[in-house]
């Protein structure tokens, strides 16, 4: 018999048992959402152009709106049989949509992008204690060093200077970010399962392009001036979000808040591949910070085993 990395010999009774490692293979869902991250990671350089033509809020709302309008074009027909709850969980979500992606974008009118992406990186040890308390079970041991690893690593990709940190309204505004990103992401585990895809897709989506429209004067935010790169922007970015929400909706069914957080640690790792191809050079220190994310998402995939002692 076999298991894990060797064989399991027999061990006489009152014999210390040790512990081995196990891979555990990757699942369709998790495939997906490593290639979502990627899709992920690759806008970044969409909405760094898109912020020198619009504003945050009016962009975000733009964003979702078009995204939610793809999504009913596909899911339409789901619509015939929608319920309350349909409509509360699917706002719930939005709303963290909303605040989580919001802030993020108002952050960095202010603070560079290292900065951003350190503070947003909170996210990744956040998620696997509110998965504990939400969900009243402990994640596994090596779900926690695969988070800690990957949250090391994206303090390396951020740089020296995103350690030196001065709170000011961007930093606060992004580090106010991070608890609705956590909590989306225990929403959508909460729901998933409950809830009908389509509809609970279509209705985060709008309600989150909706608030974001609706912010714009409480901001003190004008309409811009028309303009093909925050148009274009906005509408490849509507059609990346429509499939990075349905692609979480579908495989956070079945795959933990916190195995799916680690994968998303991946995003600065692929933000920082599509910058190196559009000409910025990555230094050694985030290269060895991004070795540490993809080494946090193979340690998760780590399951201890203990060796059974025959009775």
């Amino acid at each position: 018999m076999t298991a894990g990395l060797g064989s399991i010999r027999p061990v006489e009774k009152g014999q210390h048992v040790p512990t081995r490692f196990r891979w555990m293979r990757l699942r369709p869902q998790e495939i997906a959402l490593i290639a979502i991250t990627a899709v992920w990671g690759s806008t970044f350089l969409l909405v760094h152009w898109a912020m020198e033509h619009s504003g945050p809020w009016f962009f975000v709302g733009i964003r979702f709106l078009v995204a939610g309008l793809i999504s009913v074009a596909i899911f339409h027909r789901a619509l015939r049989g929608i319920r309350w709850r349909d409509v509360g969980a699917g706002v719930a979500i939005g709303v963290m949509i909303y605040l989580g992606y919001g802030l993020q974008t108002v952050g960095l009118q202010t603070i560079d992008s290292s900065t951003s992406a350190f503070i947003t990186a909170m996210y990744v040890p956040l998620v696997p204690l509110a998965q504990w308390a939400v969900f009243r079970k402990r994640p596994p041991a090596m779900a926690f060093v695969g988070a800690g690893l990957a949250f090391i690593g994206l303090m390396l990709i951020a740089g020296p200077a995103a350690f030196t940190l001065t709170l000011g309204a961007g930093e606060i505004a992004t580090l106010i970010s991070t608890l609705p990103i956590a909590a989306e992401i225990i929403l959508i585990s909460v729901f998933a399962g409950r809830i009908d895809l389509g509809r609970i897709t279509i209705i985060q989506l709008l309600t989150a392009g909706a608030l974001g429209i609706l912010t714009m004067p409480i901001a003190g935010e004008t309409v811009p001036e028309f303009s093909w790169i925050w148009v274009g922007c906005a509408v490849g970015l509507g059609a990346a979000s429509c499939l990075i929400q349905l692609t979480m909706n579908w495989a956070q069914k079945s795959v933990s808040p916190t195995r799916a957080t680690i994968i998303y640690a991946g995003e600065p790792v692929w933000a920082g591949i599509v910058g190196r191809i559009a000409g910025e050079r990555l230094p050694l220190l985030a290269l060895i910070g991004g070795a540490l994310v993809v080494l946090g998402i193979l340690a998760s995939e780590l399951k201890l085993v203990r060796r059974r002692a025959p009775e």
